[in-house]
């Protein structure tokens, strides 16, 4: 059980460094799927928990149609969600 709860501060730790979109829709999926394996001891509580964790994340930091990106040089930006063009 502390091997899980080392993975979810560690995951919560990397949503907080993740600065693009990209990076924190997979934080928050990853802390999801914790979640969800903890919460339902399962397999497919975990995937739940991705799933959820996830598309909750994609849909918070997209809410005002910006997303961030990170281009070859590694500079972040931010403008409007490639899907919203």
């Amino acid at each position: 059980m502390n091997v899980v709860k080392v993975a979810i501060v560690i995951a919560a730790a990397a949503t907080l460094a993740a600065c693009t979109t990209t990076e924190k829709t997979a934080s928050g999926a990853g802390i999801g799927a914790a979640v969800g394996a903890i919460a339902s001891n399962s397999v497919g509580g975990a995937v739940a928990g991705a799933l959820i964790g996830g598309f909750g994340t994609y849909l918070f930091e997209t809410a005002d149609g910006k997303c961030q990106y990170r281009n070859s040089r590694g500079k972040i930006y931010t403008t409007r969600c490639h899907w919203r063009r």
